[in-house]
C-alpha cells in the first residue's frame, strides 16, 4: 500500500463573504450569527423564519438582510464562523505539541469537549447542517475541507516523523478519525439518554492509537 497517499486539496477560502471589517458592524454580524445558531437549533432550519433570528438578535427583520442575502446564507455563515474558530483554536493549541499524534489527540479532545459543553452548537453542526440543499452543501464545503485538511496534515506529519504507520492511506485515516468523532457526537445528540459525551474521548483515542500509531511508539 502506498505511503502517505492523499488526494485532498488545500486551496480553500476560509472567511465567508460579506463579513464586515468595521468593528461595530462585525459585532452586530456576530450577534446575528449567535442568534441564528440558537434559533436553528431550537426550531430547525426549515421551520425557522428570519423573523425568529431577528427576534433573538434583538434587531429588526430588515437588519438581517443588511448582512445576509437570505436565510440560506445565514446558515452557511454560522457554519463557517464556528468551524473556522474551531480550526484556529486547534492550530494554536497544537503549536507546542511534541509530535503529530499528540496534535491529533489535542484536536479530538478539543473538538469533542467544545461540542460536549455546548449542546446547541453540537445540535447545529451534527443535525441542522445535514441539509439536502446543494447551495448549502457547496457553501459549507470550504471550511469543512479545511478541517479535513488539518486532520490529514497531522496524519502525514506523523508518518514523516515515524509516529504513524507509513503504510496507512492518509486520506482513509482522516476519514477514520473524523468519522469516529462525528458518529459518537451524533449518537449523543440524538440519544434520549443523558450522558456526557466527553466520557467517550479516551475510548476513541485508545482505538485510534491502536490503529494508527506505529507499534514501536504505541504509547
Amino acid at each position: 500500500m502506498p505511503s502517505m497517499k492523499t488526494n485532498l486539496k488545500r486551496d480553500y477560502s476560509l472567511e465567508p463573504k460579506g463579513v464586515p471589517d468595521d468593528p461595530r458592524k462585525r459585532a452586530k454580524y456576530l450577534a446575528i450569527i449567535e442568534a441564528a445558531l440558537e434559533a436553528f437549533s431550537e426550531y430547525g432550519y426549515h421551520d425557522c423564519p428570519v423573523s425568529k433570528i431577528a427576534r433573538k438578535a434583538n434587531v429588526a427583520d430588515g437588519t438581517i438582510y443588511l448582512y445576509f442575502a437570505n436565510k440560506e446564507e445565514v446558515l452557511i455563515s454560522v457554519f463557517q464562523e464556528k468551524i473556522n474558530r474551531l480550526i484556529s483554536d486547534i492550530e494554536d493549541l497544537t503549536k507546542t505539541s511534541i509530535n503529530a499524534w499528540e496534535k491529533i489527540e489535542v484536536l479530538i479532545r478539543y473538538h469533542m469537549t467544545a461540542l460536549g459543553n455546548n449542546r446547541v452548537l453540537a445540535n447545529f453542526l451534527q443535525i441542522q447542517l445535514r441539509q439536502s440543499s446543494s447551495n448549502i452543501r457547496i457553501g459549507i464545503a470550504a471550511p469543512l475541507k479545511k478541517f479535513y485538511g488539518l486532520i490529514e496534515g497531522f496524519v502525514i506529519e506523523g508518518q514523516r516523523e515515524g509516529v504513524i504507520d507509513k503504510t496507512i492511506n492518509a486520506n482513509i485515516a482522516r476519514k477514520f478519525i473524523f468519522g469516529s468523532i462525528d458518529e459518537v457526537i451524533s449518537c449523543w445528540v440524538l440519544s434520549r439518554r443523558q450522558y456526557d459525551v466527553k466520557d467517550r474521548i479516551d475510548d476513541i483515542l485508545y482505538i485510534l492509537r491502536r490503529a494508527l500509531v506505529t507499534e514501536a511508539k504505541n504509547f
